[in-house]
């Protein structure tokens, strides 16, 4: 059974960071790529980031030059750190992975994790 379980999330200040985490546990062999997504009350959930098995990175352009995703292979982790955040940050960030078992390829969600920035 493969597990995403994000961390990090909270309540901070406008102008403040966070830093979420994403862990792979389970029967893996890698994660592939990876996503962070969001979703505001009322919204649709958007895609915030995005990492590739390479390494390429790719932002929404409302968080780029303040949001940075990068990953751990070797702890089967992604990251996603969050500076200068805004209220408009506010949401449930969900991380989405594509984990290889075995010889096959499968997406995964995490339950998401609560960011409140407050004014």
């Amino acid at each position: 059974q493969v597990q995403l379980v994000e961390s990090g999330g909270g309540l901070v200040q406008a102008g403040g960071s966070l830093r979420l985490s994403c862990a792979a546990s389970g029967n893996i062999f890698s994660i592939e790529a990876a996503d962070w997504y969001r979703q505001a009350p009322g919204k649709q959930r958007e895609l915030v980031a995005s990492i590739t098995s390479g390494g390429s990175t790719n932002y929404a352009d409302s968080v780029k030059g303040r949001f940075t995703i990068s990953r751990d292979n070797a702890k089967n982790r992604v990251y996603l750190q969050m500076n200068s955040l805004k209220p408009d940050d506010t949401a449930v960030y969900y991380c989405n992975a594509v984990v290889k078992v075995g010889s096959y390829t499968y997406s995964y969600w995490g339950q998401g994790t609560q960011v409140t920035v407050s004014s």
